[in-house]
């Protein structure tokens, strides 16, 4: 695998998991109110927090899997399965619970703007437990090349989806509510693929089964 089709495969894994259009309008409601400084201060703050997460967990994979004796199939099977309910979900038009926070983090939301920005964007709603799966996934396999085109890949997509969040009252008009819902379940179909795929190569290393 080439250098720029694995930058393909984890762009577009993590640009399906984070679905940035489906977070524009969670990120517009916690932000609801506050002026434009404040809600560029809580994007950027939100996605340093975002990309920390992940760089953490892509870095120190291998010790996690030492520590807890953890291999790279049962990594590929359980996160190859929550990536791929996560994408069902999406496929549904319901909307996964990892882009929905919850009343009381909403609640907290209101008092204090920029704590939204740690909790709940990003935490679970950038960098949750599909996102922490699909960075590991991607960086267990492919040494320090792998890593840093999953890297790459991330940073540039919290690029874009700081964009998304700033300009999101522009995008919601111009999109419509059944142009959102398009787009979450087409990216529900294309996690939903990729989990697959990530459950067949767990179940191959697993039992050494040829591709």
């Amino acid at each position: 695998m080439d250098v720029t089709h694995e930058f393909a495969v984890a762009f577009m894994a993590f640009f399906a998991i984070m679905n940035p259009l489906a977070g524009v309008p969670v990120f517009l409601s916690l932000t609801d109110g506050e002026d434009a400084a404040t809600m560029r201060q809580v994007a950027l703050k939100a996605l340093l927090t975002a990309f920390g997460i992940v760089l953490a967990f892509s870095l120190a994979g291998k010790l996690i899997f030492e520590l807890f004796g953890i291999t790279l199939p049962a990594l590929r099977v359980a996160g190859g399965i929550l990536v791929f309910v996560i994408g069902f979900q999406m496929l549904q038009g319901h909307g996964s619970s990892v882009h929905e926070p919850s009343n009381a983090d909403q609640q907290n939301a209101r008092q204090a703007a920029l704590s939204v920005a740690v909790s709940p964007l990003a935490m679970p709603l950038l960098a949750g437990p599909g996102t922490i799966a699909t960075a590991m996934n991607l960086s267990a396999h492919g040494g320090l090349a792998g890593i840093g085109v999953s890297l790459l890949a991330f940073g540039i997509l919290c690029v874009v989806t700081y964009v998304t969040f700033i300009y999101g009252h522009t995008l919601v008009r111009l999109v419509g509510k059944n142009g959102m819902n398009a787009v979450t379940r087409m990216m529900g179909l294309i996690l939903a693929v990729i989990g697959a795929q990530m459950l067949i190569a767990g179940i191959q290393g697993a039992f050494h089964l040829s591709p």
